[in-house]
Order: C-alpha cells, then sequence, then structure tokens
C-alpha cells in the first residue's frame, strides 16, 4: 500500500465535486485503455504513509487538525479503490495543513518516533524494529510532504490523496 497525491486546479476541484468518478482519471488515468500509462503523482510517500501519520498525530488512524490531518484527511471521493476511497480536502484546509507542517522540526518528529509502540500499533509496513534507520526513510517522505502541500497552498489548491 502506498500513498499519492495530486494537487487539483479550481477547475479539477469543480469537476470532482460534479462527477466524482472523475478521481479515477485524475488518479490513475484511463483504466480502459489498456495502452494509457498512470498519470505519474506529485506526491508518492510510498511505504512511509502510515510511519508519518503516526509521527504527525500518535495515532493509529486517529485524525487530527492542521498536520494530523495531511494523510488521513479529507472527505471521501469517488470509488473504493482497494483501500477506500480517495480523500479531498479543500483549499483552505490544505493551507492550514501547510501551515500546520511548517511549523513541525525534524527534532520533534524524532521524539515522537517510538520503534516498539509503533510495532505495537500495528503501523505500516512492519519495519519499525528492523535494526535499519527507518526514521531517516519518513523524514525523506515528510520532506516530499511538506513540500507537496506548500505548494497546494501558493496555488490555493485542493488536495486529493488515495492509498493505492
Amino acid at each position: 500500500m502506498v500513498l499519492i497525491g495530486r494537487r487539483l486546479s479550481a477547475e479539477e476541484l469543480a469537476g470532482v465535486l460534479a462527477d466524482p468518478t472523475a478521481v479515477d482519471t485524475l488518479l490513475y488515468g484511463d483504466r480502459d485503455d489498456d495502452e494509457a500509462e498512470m498519470p505519474e503523482p506529485e506526491l508518492d510517500l510510498d511505504k512511509s504513509w502510515h510511519g508519518i501519520h503516526y509521527l504527525l498525530t500518535g495515532t493509529a488512524w486517529q485524525i487530527g487538525e492542521g498536520a494530523g490531518a495531511a494523510i488521513l484527511g479529507g472527505d471521501e471521493i469517488g470509488q473504493d479503490g482497494g483501500y477506500g476511497p480517495a480523500r479531498l480536502l479543500d483549499p483552505d484546509t490544505g493551507r492550514a495543513i501547510a501551515t500546520a507542517l511548517d511549523a513541525l522540526d525534524v527534532e520533534t518528529l524524532r521524539t515522537r518516533f517510538d520503534p516498539d509502540a509503533m510495532t505495537a500499533a500495528d503501523i505500516y509496513p512492519d519495519i519499525w524494529t528492523n535494526g535499519t534507520d527507518e526514521f531517516d526513510y519518513l523524514m525523506s517522505h515528510f520532506t516530499e510532504l511538506r513540500r507537496f502541500y506548500h505548494a497546494a497552498a501558493v496555488n490555493g489548491q485542493a488536495v486529493l490523496l488515495a492509498i493505492t
């Protein structure tokens, strides 16, 4: 399971609100065309998404305010792609998340990194006590998450997220 994201222009946002089936095309391309390739996501957190969510919220599945909504927040939209429907965050929510993410520093997140607690909470993937530096893996993707939300905020864009 990986988390992907796409920033939506005002026109794309209006389009998915009017026709939620458009979500699949935006995220995955034309699934009916065997020759078509999936669009490159603007955000790809790989398998780090659940670990980052844990660092932001201290929980496996609860969604918080601000940065706590960065991974699992938003309103479900479109069809269930196997791991639940995509989630849509409006531009105001995206700006609030961007501000909250910018306020976090690596040392704060390091104090929240607890491999034993993450394993006990079944945080995906089950790698937290393997002995390698999983924190660096999370931080490289956290940097991408912060960049993604910052770009959405600066451009007044909505955000579409999906676990696939």
